[in-house]
C-alpha cells in the first residue's frame, strides 16, 4: 500500500491531525475553480490578504503547497486537485443549505447575469428569454468579447456565459448550446459585379477586386472561411472593420462589399434577397457556441430556468 502515500494527501492520512476547518476549505475551493486570490476574494466578500492568510493556514495544516503562485493566478498542484475533488461535492452541498436560510421562501431570487455576444445575445438569445420576465425572472445583460466575459465568469461577476470557444480546464463547465453555420454574402448588385459561378470556378481570385468587410482588422471569421472552404490563407486587408456584426450586415447591404456572417443573423436578407450567397460550398465552416457555468456559484433557481430556456430554444437558431 505505500503507493498510495505517494501523494500530497495521502502522505499526511497517517498522521493524527486536527480535523480541517470548513471555512479554510471553502475560500481554497472558491481559489481551485476562480485561478486566482483576487477573484477568489470577490466571490466570497472577503480581502485578498485574508484569502491568503486562509490558504497559508490550510497548508500548513496539511503539510502540502496547494497553489503555485504566478503573476496571472493562482496554478493548483496536484494535492490541491485531489483535495478538489473531495471537497466540492460536500461543501457546495452545505452551501445550498446555507444560502436557503430561514426565509427562503420569501426571498426573492436575484437577478441573473448573463454575458455573451453582442449579435447572438440580441437576435437570438434575448428573444428566446422573453417569456421568462413575466414569471418574475431579472436579467442582467452584458455584451463583450468571450475571453474577458470568461474572466468574469470565474471572478464571480456572471452567472451564465455564452462563449464561442471551446473551454478548457476545471474552473468552468460548459455544454454545448449552438452551431452557426458561416455564409459568404453580398448585396445583389456586387454580386452581379463579381459573376455568377465564378466564386466557385475560380476561388478567392473572383474577389481580387471586391471590398471586403469584416468585424475586425485579424478577419477572425474570414480567415477561417478562406482556409476551410478554398484551402488558401487570407492575405487581404479589410476595406472596413466594424466591431458587431449587425454593423457589418448592413454595410453588405448597403453594397459596402462581401463578408463572411453567421447565417443565423441574415436570414431575414437572405430570404428578402437583400444579400444572396456567393457560394455554397458542401461543407461550410460551422462553429459551435457553449454555455458556461461556474461550479459551486451559489443557489439561484432563476438561474436554472433561464439555462433550461436556453438549452431548450437554442436548436432552433
Amino acid at each position: 500500500m505505500a503507493h498510495r502515500e505517494s501523494n500530497g494527501l495521502g502522505a499526511s492520512r497517517g498522521r493524527s491531525r486536527a480535523p480541517l476547518d470548513l471555512s479554510l476549505l471553502r475560500t481554497f475551493l472558491a481559489v481551485h475553480r476562480s485561478g486566482s486570490f483576487t477573484a477568489a476574494a470577490r466571490v466570497l466578500g472577503l480581502s485578498q490578504p485574508t484569502v491568503t492568510t486562509q490558504i497559508r493556514s490550510l497548508e500548513q495544516q496539511l503539510g502540502r503547497e496547494l497553489f503555485e503562485r504566478r503573476p496571472r493566478g493562482a496554478v493548483p498542484t496536484s494535492v490541491a486537485d485531489e483535495l478538489a475533488t473531495q471537497v466540492a461535492a460536500p461543501i457546495d452541498a452545505l452551501a445550498v443549505v446555507a444560502d436557503r436560510g430561514p426565509l427562503a421562501a420569501e426571498k426573492r431570487p436575484d437577478p441573473v447575469h448573463l454575458a455573451g455576444p453582442a449579435e447572438l445575445l440580441c437576435t437570438r438569445v434575448l428573444p428566446s428569454l422573453a417569456a421568462l420576465t413575466g414569471q418574475g425572472v431579472r436579467l442582467r445583460v452584458t455584451m463583450g468579447l468571450t475571453d474577458d466575459l470568461l474572466d468574469g465568469l470565474r471572478g464571480g461577476r456572471f452567472d451564465l456565459v455564452i462563449s464561442t470557444i471551446r473551454l478548457r480546464g476545471r474552473t468552468l463547465s460548459a455544454v454545448p448550446l449552438a452551431d452557426e453555420e458561416f455564409v459568404l454574402v453580398a448585396a445583389p448588385a456586387v454580386a452581379e459585379r463579381v459573376g455568377a459561378g465564378r466564386v466557385a470556378a475560380e476561388g478567392p481570385a473572383a474577389l481580387r477586386d471586391v471590398p471586403l468587410l469584416a468585424y475586425a482588422d485579424d478577419l477572425p471569421i474570414a480567415r477561417r472561411y478562406w482556409w476551410h472552404v478554398f484551402g488558401e490563407r487570407l492575405t487581404e486587408e479589410p476595406a472596413m472593420t466594424v466591431p458587431d456584426l449587425r454593423g457589418v450586415l448592413a454595410a453588405v447591404v448597403a453594397g459596402a462589399g462581401v463578408s463572411v456572417l453567421p447565417r443565423y443573423l441574415c436570414l431575414d436578407e437572405l430570404a428578402s434577397g437583400a444579400v444572396v450567397p456567393l457560394l455554397l460550398p458542401e461543407d461550410p465552416p460551422i462553429n459551435t457556441s457553449y454555455l458556461a457555468q461556474r461550479p459551486g456559484a451559489p443557489a439561484n433557481p432563476h438561474v436554472q430556468l433561464v439555462r433550461d430556456r436556453l438549452l431548450r430554444c437554442a436548436p432552433a437558431w
